[in-house]
């Protein structure tokens, strides 16, 4: 009877909730009148930005000066001498440079904030701030790749301004770093407050004049760094593009070594967690959530779009056929459900307390993206591990490199877990500080001078929690429901893509441009009431996705639609088709 009653107060909301994502404010579904009593703010709509060419030669950027920034290098990158996709890139200076360097007492290593900045010859008046993924030290080329779903578009092509960087270290620094502590707040959130106003100038010292528009964009922790633009530094950006978004990345990644420490109790080899639950196990859990869940939104495609239905519709104790004696690779054992449960729901300390946030049951985790962030990145010296043990806790360890496995394994989150907030003489912010986006639901700077924000987000994701950008969206409604110049909706939007695993692959439609969408919504006024995505099929420039079940179309689209709404079949016409599908 409590599940019904949760299940109804639930739709009582979300119905509540589609008709607040067309209104300019919204009440608390109880008292519809809460919102008519304000006075309504008007949110300026923001124009176009203007597009002009460059003033000089690429080399006369060489004489560019700002504080503690050099310019190492500036010269002419003829078109198609950078190619994306087999898309020739056209003419464009490439800058290259280093701001705030710096020898570290603690570890007397030298620390500068690295970045290559590309500006087309024939610019279009908008600037990028791409934000790159793991543990930074390399500087990616700024070509603008900045969503989910690989390079179905870029913004260097399609001529903006991009700026890229390091994030305060050099690879052969990672993850020592770790050991400097503002190295640590660069990684964090320094290095994009410094580069923003030194790119923003640069940019005028190109083309004679500021942007007319600018833009944060990154997937995995370069979408942590938009969501640290869109707040630390809202009114400095009009458009920001969290995909896949880290925010909560110290706690994604302690639950990655409590996803190790489950997997290891039921792996039949400790040094290899991919026999926790082997492929064909996999599928067997995948299908179990197919049979109960796939068709809650009108067809059976091999997709589970209706994702808060399934929590209902499936049981993991209940629906996946459980071994009579041994494991054969047809079911899944006692221990086996036991532990997937565990994960599923996150990482718990001694007390029960939820240390981290749940995750939705999703085919999609037959993915290989999925089972390499799981099995992998878990115990590994290159992703969680490292991460957890030194760069974000105080005091770091660097023995831990000796051994990530056991560091995984041993993890305590009585004790251990502790350490990511904590703070001494020498490491005065802790990782809860510098890397986590201060107030994250006060969006009010970017709102307020008409800026827009869209968060994309794979449900099969292996390593950080749709459920917790969902919980934190949740709490973003709440928060600007009776705001009087615009509710959430009005300005700040979360997509779900079902399938998809950490920023691409798994079983999903995973291609689809949001930056062009972001951009419609933010310069003309055209929210974003769905985003086509499309299956990685033959021919497409994200490469072939070889995982998708064979019966899916090569050329299979489907809608993305703004949470809480799903994407339903009409009951008529080619269900390989978005065109057949409406955001309910």
């Amino acid at each position: 009877m409590q599940t019904i009653l949760k299940q109804k107060k639930w739709l009582k909301q979300l119905s509540y909730l589609m008709l607040c994502t067309t209104l300019a404010a919204c009440g608390d579904g109880e008292n519809d009148n809460t919102a008519t009593s304000q006075t309504t703010v008007s949110v300026p709509q923001l124009t176009p930005a203007v597009g002009t060419n460059l003033k000089g030669a690429c080399t006369d950027l060489t004489r560019f000066q700002y504080e503690q920034t050099t310019i190492t290098s500036a010269s002419l990158q003829a078109a198609g001498t950078l190619k994306v996709a087999g898309q020739d890139i056209a003419a464009h200076c490439l800058i290259t440079g280093y701001m705030h360097q710096r020898v570290s007492p603690v570890d007397g290593q030298t620390y500068q904030i690295g970045f290559e900045m590309r500006l087309p010859i024939d610019w279009n008046g908008r600037f990028l701030y791409q934000g790159n993924g793991g543990t930074d030290g390399n500087i990616v080329t700024a070509t603008g790749q900045v969503g989910s779903g690989g390079p179905l578009t870029n913004a260097l092509h399609d001529g903006f301004a991009v700026i890229s960087s390091d994030a305060g270290h050099n690879a052969t620094q990672n993850p020592l770093f770790g050991l400097d502590p503002q190295a640590r707040i660069d990684y964090g959130y320094g290095a994009i407050t410094k580069l923003t106003p030194m790119a923003k100038h640069l940019i005028q010292a190109a083309y004679g004049k500021l942007p007319d528009r600018s833009y944060a964009g990154g997937t995995s922790n370069g979408g942590r760094h938009a969501m640290m633009a869109a707040t630390r530094l809202g009114d400095q950006y009009d458009g920001i593009l969290a995909s896949t978004p880290g925010f909560h990345l110290p706690r994604a990644a302690a639950a990655q070594l409590y996803t190790a420490q489950q997997l290891r109790r039921v792996a039949t080899d400790e040094n290899d967690l991919s026999t926790a639950p082997t492929l064909p196990e996999r599928k067997v859990l995948a299908q179990a959530i197919l049979d109960q869940c796939d068709g809650l939104d009108g067809v059976a495609d091999g997709l589970v779009q209706d994702v808060e239905a399934c929590r209902i519709a499936f049981d993991i104790q209940r629906d996946v056929p459980i071994c009579a004696s041994t494991r054969d690779g047809s079911c899944l054992s006692s221990a086996q459900i036991d532990v997937l449960a565990n994960i599923y729901r996150g990482p718990v300390n001694s007390t029960g307390e939820a240390l981290y946030a749940t995750q939705p049951f999703d085919p999609g985790l037959i993915g290989s993206n999925w089972a390499s962030w799981k099995f992998e990145s878990s115990v590994g010296t290159a992703r969680d591990p490292v991460a957890v043990g030194i760069i974000f806790q105080v005091p770091p360890n660097p023995d831990m490199m000796l051994n990530s496995r056991q560091f995984a394994f041993n993890f305590n989150f009585d004790t251990d877990y502790a350490k990511l907030s904590a703070t001494n003489e020498t490491y005065t912010e802790s990782a809860m500080s510098f890397m986590i986006p201060p107030d994250e639901l006060n969006l009010d700077k970017l709102h307020e001078h008409g800026g827009k924000m869209i968060v994309v987000q794979g449900t099969a994701d292996g390593v950080f929690s749709v459920d917790d950008t969902q919980n934190w969206y949740d709490k973003l409604l709440q928060k600007y429901q009776n705001n009087a110049s615009g509710n959430a909706p009005s300005f700040a939007r979360f997509f779900r893509v079902p399938g998809m695993n950490h920023s691409r692959g798994g079983i999903a439609t995973d291609q689809f441009d949001a930056l062009t969408a972001l951009v419609n919504w933010v310069e003309y006024g055209q929210a974003p009431d769905q985003i086509i995505a499309a299956a990685r099929g033959e021919g497409n420039a994200g490469g072939q996705n070889t995982e998708l079940p064979t019966d899916w179309s090569a050329t299979r689209t489907r809608p993305l639609c703004p949470y809480p709404l799903i994407a339903r079949y009409n009951g008529q016409g080619d269900s390989e088709l978005a065109e057949n599908f409406s955001c309910k």
